[in-house]
């Protein structure tokens, strides 16, 4: 079975259902402690979606297979179930992460607002044994801002010599894996060298919390929620640990997955409020940053430089679609001239058509986020499919409407930002924050030991 925009004779890289594997064995849900059979459905036939397509290079090795056997609901209920008895010397502390784009999914799956959802959620995480419940907002703060540094810096290197533009987002693991493991140059070193949201999530765990707790960073068993599947093959990314040597998230279910456990179980659960880093916080209310549907790389990176280079407040953003909705283009002008040119390239032909221009060498844009997913982040195929495998429009569309409600915040208004740069990193710009925050692109390395993996 092949995608249908697969120029392979065939497809060899990985085909799934929500889950292919049966839970109950050697890790009972909650249903089945209670006597129950608790077996997890499959919800749709397998398929190969343009997400497996971006991220396909025929190169995952045995390694790369036995990691992502541990990114299932069995994983994480094995580490549960290993809490229950009584070696407390194999406990771990079980920390879960949210992507602000897979609230929608719940809210709308429960008929409840974001904000009961949140609590909903991190009601049903604790009733299961989970210890902390975080949302990545601010993983996305500290990944858009050095976004927005890295991109003022390219843009004074920028020359016919050093083309240091246009930069390319990285936060979308289909996408960034495609450019790493397929394209290489001349397109890896124009990606953003700034960790996507999830990474930066993983070394806030891994490292500023657990020396809050004071715990070494392989005592935390760290699960990320989210909306697609690509994001388990982020958590594999080489490189990811290097600033507090352990893996940045160890267990990666889609919002889909976490909902077939919520509808399976039948644990009596109430609401909690979703706890913060900063011990001084209650609960933080929801807030999401500027974008249709993704993190809002390109609006908060265009205001940013607007003001940075040329000293231009930026208060409403217009976007104009081009080719079609999934490619939209965003400029600044003055005394018609186009100071700069902002592109939104979602889907894989957008993708594509965009790769093709950078190769010939006829790209107009400073900068450009890409998105594998044809409608942003919240159309990922964690939680934005049909029990058939198509896409369901219509619970897109009401995501769509609730993501849009949540409140948005600038990353630059965060008041915990400073202190979390002086007290983890020691200062912006510093070997630490470069270490924690930043990470580099590999061109195609043809790998040996390569084998089909079905998931």
């Amino acid at each position: 079975m092949k995608c249908e925009h697969c120029t392979r004779k065939e497809c060899s890289k990985k085909t799934k259902t929500d889950d292919q594997e049966n839970v109950s064995v050697d890790a009972p849900s909650p249903a089945q402690e209670n006597g129950e059979k608790g077996e997890f459905h499959r919800l749709a036939d397998a398929k190969i979606f343009l997400s497996d397509c971006l991220a396909c290079s025929s190169c995952l090795t045995a390694e790369d297979a036995a990691q992502l056997s541990q990114q299932s609901a069995k994983e994480f209920f094995r580490v549960l179930n290993l809490n229950k008895r009584c070696d407390t010397s194999k406990h771990r502390v079980l920390v879960v992460s949210v992507c602000p784009q897979s609230l929608p999914y719940f809210a709308a799956k429960f008929d409840l607002s974001v904000t009961d959802a949140s609590r909903r959620l991190c009601g049903f995480l604790k009733s299961l044994g989970v210890h902390y419940v975080f949302d990545t907002s601010i993983a996305a703060d500290l990944s858009i801002l050095e976004s927005q540094k890295e991109f003022v810096r390219r843009f004074h290197q920028h020359s016919e010599e050093q083309r240091a533009l246009p930069m390319l987002t990285s936060a979308c693991p289909g996408w960034a894996r495609y450019a790493e493991r397929v394209l290489g140059h001349p397109v890896t070193p124009h990606l953003c060298t700034a960790k996507s949201p999830q990474q930066v999530m993983g070394s806030l765990v891994k490292d500023y919390f657990a020396r809050q707790q004071n715990l070494a960073p392989e005592k935390i068993f760290h699960v990320v929620v989210a909306p697609c599947y690509d994001k388990k093959l982020e958590a594999l990314r080489e490189g990811f640990s290097a600033a507090h040597g352990a893996q940045g998230a160890d267990c990666v279910l889609t919002s889909g997955e976490v909902a077939q456990i919520m509808e399976q179980s039948d644990l009596s659960v109430k609401d909690a409020a979703v706890d913060t880093l900063f011990g001084d916080v209650k609960e933080a209310p929801v807030r999401r940053h500027e974008g249709t549907g993704s993190d809002g790389h390109l609006a908060h990176v265009f205001r940013h430089a607007a003001k940075e280079l040329f000293n231009e407040h930026v208060k409403e953003i217009t976007y104009r679609a081009l080719r079609n909705k999934g490619f939209q283009e965003v400029t600044l002008e003055k005394d018609g001239e186009v100071l700069l040119r902002f592109a939104a390239a979602y889907g894989f032909r957008n993708v594509q058509n965009l790769v093709l221009k950078l190769k010939k060498g006829k790209f107009p844009y400073h900068f450009v986020e890409v998105l594998a997913c044809p409608r942003g982040c919240l159309s990922g195929r964690g939680q934005a499919q049909t029990e058939d495998g198509h896409s369901d429009k219509a619970l897109l569309r009401q995501m769509e409407r609730i993501y849009s409600d949540i409140p948005v915040q600038p990353p630059e208004t965060s008041a915990h930002l400073q202190e979390l740069y002086q007290e983890w990193l020691q200062g912006s710009g510093s070997p630490s924050a470069q270490e924690a925050l930043h990470t580099t692109h590999p061109s195609p390395v043809r790998c040996s030991g390569s084998l089909d993996i079905r998931w």
